[in-house]
């Protein structure tokens, strides 16, 4: 699977209307953020160590240098990132191998997106393995781009991977959707400058200018996200006209 090629024959639709979207992986589109706090706390059992819930909700959502790191600090475990991150991985790739299951609504909105050739880009914390792991379950040929965690110098809650999907897709950011289900991600996807659409997973994510919070991806579908664009793009032009009136 690469990482920066677009299928072809889809493009960003003109300025005024939604001209793609981007999909957060675990927590939004899969049903993983469990797997990844069960494979943390089986490598730090295996390290002597008990994690126990008051971790739970620092960890979710990071990329893997942030959360590893944290919960070195925390237990004081004498291993390195490096050797963590391998641990923490292979744990974690074992549990997704005999497939993930799909968020509620999560097949249907990528049915959707294809099927009226919308720009789609899967963008993720999670390494490239992981994130090629569960590809298979979701089905590549849905997505334009995947983006990793490793694949940037820089990932969430850095705009960098956003933009860089947006770039890539030549579209502009604040014509593009974000979906995501965590704070870290939110944040990356609003720095970035889109239209972001919360669905949080395991902690509360509040609302926020810029930002809509739904409760499931079956409240999701493609009207919806460009009623969003519209609409709040719709504004900043409105706003500005009015100052331009002024002037």
């Amino acid at each position: 699977m690469t990482s920066s090629i677009p299928v072809v024959g889809t493009g960003p639709a003109g300025a005024g209307t939604l001209q793609a979207v981007f999909l957060d992986l675990d927590g939004t589109l899969v049903d993983t953020e469990g797997f990844w706090w069960e494979a943390e706390a089986e490598v730090f059992a295996g390290l002597g160590h008990i994690l126990d819930d008051t971790h739970r909700e620092v960890v979710v959502g990071g990329p893997m240098t942030r959360s590893a790191g944290y919960l070195i600090q925390a237990t004081g475990v004498d291993i390195t990132l490096t050797e963590l991150s391998v641990l923490l991985n292979a744990a974690f790739l074992a549990r997704i191998a005999r497939g993930v299951p799909l968020m509620p609504g999560a097949g249907r909105l990528l049915a959707e997106l294809a099927a009226h050739d919308v720009p789609t880009a899967l963008v993720s914390a999670s390494h490239r393995a992981v994130v090629d792991q569960m590809l298979h379950s979701l089905g590549p040929e849905h997505f334009a781009l995947t983006l990793a965690g490793d694949d940037l110098p820089r990932t969430k809650p850095h705009p960098d991977p956003y933009l860089t999907a947006a770039e890539r897709l030549g579209a502009a950011p604040e014509w593009c959707a974000v979906i995501e289900d965590t704070v870290t991600g939110v944040t990356a996807g609003e720095a970035a400058g889109c239209r972001v659409v919360a669905v949080p997973s395991v902690t509360r994510i509040p609302p926020g200018p810029g930002r809509t919070v739904v409760t499931s991806l079956e409240e999701v579908d493609l009207p919806f996200l460009r009623t969003l664009i519209t609409e709040s793009r719709g504004g900043v032009h409105r706003a500005c006209s009015a100052e331009s009136a002024e002037n």
